[in-house]
């Protein structure tokens, strides 16, 4: 049988996707006339970087999902997704859709913590869902230390 949560949990994962890139793409052409570090990944990386944490995203929470509602913490681990998800895109409507480079860096920084708290709370119910976010928070880390570069060279 075909559990829902197969459908609905990447579903939620593209759409983030979607309406982030969405955003991102209103912005690109005020992006391309900003001053940014000489080693900025290109937007093919950026964009491949995306679409493989968005996917082991999905499948972590595929994976928490199925273990059940009777978990430890479920509800908060389900909770700090959905925080993860809207900071996320959030992070592309400031930055790219607002210009607000400043302002952005706080956000990308609690980006990364609900993504180190989803880490925390889901390691002792799956090791391999945890470690599907690794990636996603060595990213993070990695475009918030970028974000705050792009800040210094424009303000």
């Amino acid at each position: 049988m075909l559990k829902l949560n197969y459908f609905i949990i990447p579903l939620i994962a593209f759409a983030v996707a979607y309406f982030g890139g969405r955003v991102t793409s209103t912005g690109m052409d005020w992006y391309r006339t900003i001053n940014l570090p000489s080693w900025t990944p290109s937007g093919a990386i950026i964009g491949a970087v995306w679409t493989t944490i968005f996917i082991l995203t999905a499948i972590s929470a595929i994976l928490v999902w199925n273990k059940g509602m009777d978990i430890r913490n479920f509800k908060l681990i389900i909770l700090f997704f959905v925080i993860n998800a809207l900071l996320n895109f959030f992070w592309s409507y400031l930055f790219f859709g607002k210009h607000l480079i400043g302002a952005d860096i706080f956000v990308a920084g609690l980006l990364e913590i609900s993504v180190l708290v989803l880490i925390v709370l889901i390691w002792p119910i799956s090791k391999l869902a945890s470690g599907f976010l690794f990636p996603y928070s060595a990213w993070v880390f990695f475009a918030t230390y970028l974000n705050y570069l792009i800040w210094s060279l424009n303000k």
